[in-house]
């Protein structure tokens, strides 16, 4: 693979548009927080950062999370449990597990275990529905936070 400086023609008509600092004051609300979301992405892009959000990720993204979480012990093995379990996708016809690397379907967990707690009330399991009602309240809290930095750019 060769790295150089030149510029491809594939390319050479396109612009590039720099991402600035606050909208300006003569911009709808909407416009002001899609610049002020976009300000942070490119600036968490930048810097490597990884943020967790329980409403967009994919299974194998949630496992990496939890393992994480339990590595590091700012979660027990218990915490730990229903996450795993919100990892696994068996087919409704039978058969083994769908393998959650290489699949990349996002899910809303958060949607996910709210549905999980109303079936556990419904049911009147309050063990399931005490375990969900942990997992949403760590996901409450870890919602947004830095994951790690990416160091291999």
């Amino acid at each position: 693979m060769k790295i150089d400086t030149a510029t491809s023609p594939l390319y050479s008509t396109q612009t590039t548009v720099p991402v600035r600092g606050p909208a300006p004051a003569d911009t709808t609300p909407f416009q002001a927080a899609l610049s002020t979301a976009a300000t942070a992405k490119a600036t968490q892009e930048a810097s490597g950062a990884r943020q967790a959000d329980f409403t967009s990720m994919t299974r194998q993204d949630m496992r990496n999370w939890a393992n994480g979480q339990i590595r590091s012990g700012q979660m027990s093995l218990d915490e730990g449990r229903p996450f795993m379990a919100m990892t696994m996708k068996i087919p409704v016809g039978g058969g083994a597990e769908v393998p959650a690397e290489g699949d990349g379907e996002r899910i809303d967990f958060t949607r996910k275990v709210g549905s999980g707690i109303e079936g556990a009330i419904s049911r009147n399991d309050q063990v399931t529905r005490k375990m969900l009602e942990s997992a949403m309240d760590i996901m409450r809290r870890k919602q947004g936070r830095t994951l790690g930095i990416d160091t291999s750019a």
